[in-house]
């Protein structure tokens, strides 16, 4: 397996201690004086807004607001049961076949497709979430670097600096990287062991306090270890970012050792995230046969309503409508009840052009799950398809009260206005998604456009020129920050 060229320079982020100079560190955001003195959580937090900009342009980003949903989910029942309440996170999905999970600076914890399918159950799966949301509560970036005595960002921006090379070269950004570390490395090493055992003992913690089995970590990172000794040189990427070591698996087992024992069900989400996941591998025809065998044979772990919701999948990708309606029907007769299955119900009424009977089913959806993400996006997309836009805008406007800061949902509301020919809301909703996107010169360019469309009433063209304004201070800002560096 090869391990993707994002992680390779994630890892980083308990290691790195030697930085390149700040003049390679262009576009990243200016931290002021206050810099030099100490990293406090609000310094983490823009260095890692900074790095997923760019995350989220890599081919790797999963723009699937159900999986990544659904790791919000886990990760913020876990986090809240954490001492650190002030703390923000953001979970999100690469699609990597590689076992691997990273904690960011700010919060952000990246969670490869892989691991998610490796995870025998749910409480494995948390298990690395909550290992990793300790990373971030314990601060252990801001603390390792400030140990290496560099009272400066120089490390942080170092890392950012090698996140962004890694998209192009991973080798290069990683030298990079590391560059200089020389004799200092094992105190580093053994500093980040510290770390490790103390992510493990703070995890197990978030794992018990949110109803999690605890057995599920040592089961998880046992089996991880059995797997690295298979393949020595091909071990699990998460083992390679995260030293595993015997004291640290005989600490995990003596904590747990005397605990009651507790079987978690996995819930139904876990189970269809998962599936929904191995039906986008390999090719469509690969899908299909191994979900059939799995349902012939009976040889599957979860949920039988995960199985078939799984070959639904499959069935669609592959084009075959009619075996995806038959799947879907023994979805109804399980009576599995979840958002996932009525946007997939959804989205097949679509593919066979009844996008009315689409927006029929997702109305209801909405009724019932108003704050699932994936369903008010469907409903949009499903109006707009049946040519309803004015009933589109209004679902956006309502949502955007809600979301503001929506990235995705003010796109839509962009498509919306377009389609009704209202050129100047086009152009300023548009705007405000590349805004929230990062994308400021591409947010100034379509709020000029708004400016010369001659649709928008006086009010509306006085919004326009004043966020102009704020937009082009804000890119003028950025540029006298990147001089700078």
């Amino acid at each position: 397996m090869k391990q993707h060229p994002l992680s390779r320079a994630l890892v980083l982020a308990f290691g790195l201690f030697s930085a390149p100079p700040l003049s390679v560190a262009e576009g990243l955001p200016d931290l002021g004086e206050a810099a030099q003195t100490e990293f406090s959580p609000a310094m983490e937090r823009r260095i890692g807004e900074s790095v997923m900009l760019e995350i989220r342009r890599d081919p790797a980003w999963l723009d699937d607001p159900e999986v990544n949903s659904y790791l919000g989910r886990l990760g913020n029942r876990l986090s809240s049961q954490s001492e650190e309440q002030r703390q923000e996170f953001e979970f999100f999905a690469l699609r990597d076949s590689t076992l691997n999970a990273f904690a960011m600076p700010g919060g952000y914890i990246g969670v490869h497709t892989g691991l998610i399918l490796a995870a025998a159950s749910e409480s494995e799966l948390a298990s690395v979430l909550a290992h990793e949301i300790s990373h971030v509560t314990q601060r252990h970036l801001a603390r390792l670097i400030n140990k290496s005595g560099q009272g400066q960002v120089t490390s942080l921006l170092a890392l950012a600096v090698a996140i962004l090379a890694a998209r192009s070269n991973p080798d290069v950004a990683v030298g990079a990287a590391m560059a200089g570390q020389g004799a200092a490395i094992q105190n580093q090493l053994n500093y980040t062991r510290d770390f490790e055992r103390e992510a493990d003992r703070v995890g197990l913690g978030l794992l018990e306090r949110s109803g999690f089995d605890i057995r599920g970590m040592s089961g998880f990172f046992e089996r991880l270890q059995k797997f690295g000794r298979l393949y020595e040189n091909n071990a699990p990427g998460y083992l390679r970012t995260h030293p595993l070591t015997t004291e640290r698996l005989s600490d995990m087992g003596n904590r747990i050792q005397g605990r009651p024992y507790k079987q978690v069900a996995d819930s139904l989400e876990f189970q269809l995230v998962r599936a929904k996941l191995r039906a986008q591998e390999g090719t469509p025809r690969d899908a299909v046969t191994e979900f059939e065998t799995r349902l012939r044979d009976r040889s599957f772990a979860g949920s039988e309503a995960a199985m078939r919701y799984g070959l639904a999948q499959a069935r669609m990708r592959e084009g075959n409508a009619a075996a995806a309606e038959r799947e879907l029907s023994e979805l109804r007769r399980l009576k599995a009840v979840s958002p996932m299955v009525e946007t997939f119900a959804a989205q097949l009424r679509v593919k066979q052009g009844d996008a009315p009977g689409a927006v029929n089913i997702l109305r209801a959806a909405h009724l019932r799950f108003p704050q699932e993400r994936a369903v008010t996006y469907g409903l949009v997309e499903s109006l707009l398809e049946a040519r309803s836009p004015s009933d589109a805008i209004k679902v956006t406007e309502d949502d955007l009260l809600s979301y503001p800061s929506d990235a995705k949902m003010h796109g839509l509301q962009a498509r919306t206005y377009a389609l009704l020919g209202k050129r100047l809301q086009q152009h300023r909703a548009q705007a405000e998604a590349y805004a929230l996107l990062g994308q400021v010169p591409a947010a100034v360019e379509q709020l000029e456009l708004a400016q010369k469309s001659g649709d928008g009433n006086f009010y509306e063209q006085s919004q326009v020129d004043a966020r102009l304004r704020e937009m082009k201070k804000r890119m003028a800002d950025e540029a006298k920050q990147a001089k700078q560096k």
